[in-house]
This record gives C-alpha cells, structure tokens and sequence, in this order.
C-alpha cells in the first residue's frame, strides 16, 4: 500500500468512539415516519464537523426527542486493540462514545451504546436490550469490517435475525431512521453483499462466495447482510478508492443489474426503502455513483475478462434518483451543461487508484468529471497493474448527459458509457 491509502485505511476504522452503559430511553420519542423505512447510507471517511450528514440523521430520529442506538460491533474489542485506553484507540466501546458525542453535538437527544462486540456476543440474544431498541428512534452503524455484523447479528447459514437485529429491523420497518458508515453502510446490503477486494484482481479473477483473508480477493455474501437496502449492490470508499470495476464485476457474476456506489464524506438518503415509491436524494461532499448493467455485455477472450455498455451516472449533493424508473433527478438549480473547450487530461495509468500506485484518489471519477466539462467525446485509462494491462473507455453516447451549477465544470452526469477489456 502507499502511505495515502495507509492513511486513508486508519482514518476510517480509527474515526469510531467510545461508549456509554445500555440505559433505558428518559427523552420523549418522536413518531417515525410511517412510510416505510429511512436510510441514511455513507460511503465512509465522514468528517466530524459534516452538519449536513449527521443533522439529517438526527432530525430524522427526532432532533431534541430523538433517541439514537449505537452499535459499533463492526470494531475490534477493547481486548484486542493495542491502543486501547489512548488517542488512537479503535475499538468498539471506544468508538460508540466517539459518535454518541458527534450526534449529540448536532442536537440529538439521547444516544446509547449497544455494547456488543466479539467479547460479547450474548449482547444480541439479550430481551432485555431488545426491548430497549423498541424505544429508539434511530440507529447509527459504525466501521470497520461487515463480516462482524454478520458473525454478531445473525445466526446460522440462513443468517437469521438475532433478537437485537429482529427488533432493529422492526423499528426500521415502522419508519426509524437507520444510518451506517463504512462497514455499517454495507451491511445494510441485500443479497451479494462484497466482503472484499480490489479493481484489478476482480477482473482478472473474478469474484467467489465468502470472506477472504486476502483483502484483494473480490468476495461476497450470497445471503447478503441485512437486507435494508434491496435496490441494487451497494459499495463504499467508491470513486476515492477505484471500486467501479470490482463492482461491475461482482454485478456481472452475480446477475444484478445496478450498483450504488457511495463517495466518502457523502450519504445516500432513502425514503420509502424497500417499497415501489423508493426515493433517494445524495448529500455531502462527493458523490454517489450508480452503475445500470442492463445492458452490459460482458465475455472471456484469449486476453482475460471483458465487458462493455455499462453505463454509469455521477449524482452530487441535491441530486435525486428515482429507483423504480431507474432515473436521475437533477438538483435544483442545476442546468445541462454545453461545454466549448476540447482537450482532456487523460490519466493513462492507475486508472482504479490501486494500492500498487501512488495513492491518488478519485483518478477514474476526475477523469470523468474531465471529460463530461469537455466537448470531447471518449476518452480512457489504464490500470497500473499489467498481465494484462487493463483499459478502461469512457464514451459519451447518445443518451450521455452533463449538469453544472456554475456553466463551466460538470457536478453531476448521466448515462456515460464504460467498456473494461484487458489489453495484451
């Protein structure tokens, strides 16, 4: 790895909290929104001055009445963090204060710790914390690695809901809202749900069942995580770490037809999750990446895995998306974008910003966000990694459309077609 994504890595598990004692709820709740459940879903890294975020998960569990769960079982125990006890401490308890602190500061009433975590499994079959969920107004999922939720909040190959996440799920279904970052955004995943891996070795590879020790290995779940979110893949740390071409090769093995892809410091917020009037709407500061495979087509050469006409919108802070009709909804005051320059800066190398690179971020992302601002029309990248060398096309077809808020860079764009084929 490069020192930027080393840092990148312990920012994100080490961003987590401290903890306070399972009480019983003493502010008054507010009623959920009985519409179906709300999300908010966050691609990682989020910054703890992001008023924009964690407002909107506190007034949506109630502001001054709200009463938010915190469950960090995605971290390691204290038993097993070295740092325990210091500033840099990730573990569990340490990080449920963490962010007890952070939503209590933009406003929320009360927060309480769910103390589960590998050191205390029982956690989740406990009635007595169960019962408590039931007076919560909203939940917040923390970082660190899914497989956890998993191993903790369900049980067996079926992977059936434990008492705790059995009540969770039925204060999501009754309208709370329930938020997740990193590892907790992803476990609110449906079926094949990624536990791991990068760009570069996925297509070459391709993907498996299970959770592998190699972090490289593209890997999922068949039976998913918790099933929350059901409109598509999900995945996280997107633009800034290259995942688009894991993703599209999970979505090929695995037959599903879209993926949202989740910026850092940025959120997906579902109303009406899991119903036929499902309404998304991103916020913060990058962006949501939503990949349409329909009709992709992808093949084994003599050279390796290919694919092509996957099509890929960029949707920024206002942007909207409707599920149902698998459409893009423009932000208000944006308008289309009709550029009068030509000239890109193709970025031929690192195009997935690997671990084997310099640890720029966001190379693919930028170089379509360069494109959509140009009048050109096609352009590509390459990856860093050779035998093969994989090449990434980006072409502006008839359905291809650029939006600005300032009539000279792109901050959102639809339908821009990828081709992925290995080059001998």
């Amino acid at each position: 790895m490069t020192s930027a994504r080393h840092s990148r890595t312990i920012a994100i598990l080490l961003g987590t909290a401290l903890a306070v004692p399972l009480t019983a709820a003493t502010a008054a709740q507010a009623a959920p929104d009985p519409d179906g459940g709300q999300l908010v879903l966050v691609g990682g890294s989020l910054d703890d001055d992001n008023e924009e975020v964690y407002g909107e998960i506190v007034d949506r569990a109630g502001g001054a009445d709200a009463h938010i769960g915190i469950v960090t079982a995605a971290a390691i125990p204290a038993s097993q963090d070295p740092d325990a006890g210091t500033q840099w401490a990730n573990n569990a308890e340490f990080n449920g204060t963490y962010y007890a602190d952070i939503l209590e500061g933009f406003g929320a009433g009360e927060t309480t710790w769910i103390p589960l975590d590998l050191d205390h499994p029982e956690v989740a079959s406990d009635p007595d914390v169960a019962a408590q969920v039931a007076d919560m107004t909203g939940f917040f999922f923390g970082g660190g690695d899914q497989y956890r939720y998993v191993t903790l909040m369900t049980e067996g190959e079926a992977q059936a809901d434990t008492p705790l996440l059995a009540a969770i799920r039925d204060r999501f279904e009754a309208g709370a809202v329930v938020a997740g970052t990193s590892a907790g955004m992803q476990i609110m995943a449906g079926q094949d749900m990624v536990t791991g891996g990068e760009s570069w070795e996925a297509l070459v590879d391709g993907s498996a069942p299970g959770y592998f020790a190699d972090p490289t290995e593209l890997g999922y779940l068949p039976e998913g995580g918790f099933g929350f979110f059901t409109s598509g893949l999900l995945d996280t740390h997107f633009g800034a770490w290259g995942r688009q071409g894991r993703a599209i090769r999970l979505a090929a093995d695995t037959g599903q037809d879209r993926v949202f892809g989740v910026d850092p410091d940025t959120a997906l917020v579902v109303d009406a999750a899991g119903t036929d009037h499902e309404r998304l709407t991103v916020l913060g500061a990058n962006g949501v990446n939503v990949l349409d495979l329909r009709e992709a087509h992808h093949r084994t050469t003599a050279d390796g895995w290919a694919i092509s006409a996957v099509r890929w919108s960029w949707l920024s802070a206002g942007d909207g998306y409707d599920a149902a009709t698998w459409t893009p909804v423009a932000a208000e005051g944006s308008t289309v974008l009709r550029p009068d320059t030509h000239g890109v800066e193709s970025r031929s190398t690192d195009v997935f910003s690997s671990l084997n690179g310099d640890g720029t971020e966001f190379v693919l992302t930028d170089l379509a966000l360069d494109l959509a601002s140009s009048r050109d029309r096609t352009t590509t990248g390459t990856t860093v990694e050779d035998d093969p060398t994989y090449e990434v096309r980006l072409l502006e077809g008839a359905g291809f459309r650029a939006r600005s808020t300032d009539g000279a860079r792109a901050t959102s764009f639809e339908d821009l077609t990828v081709s992925l084929r290995p080059r001998p």
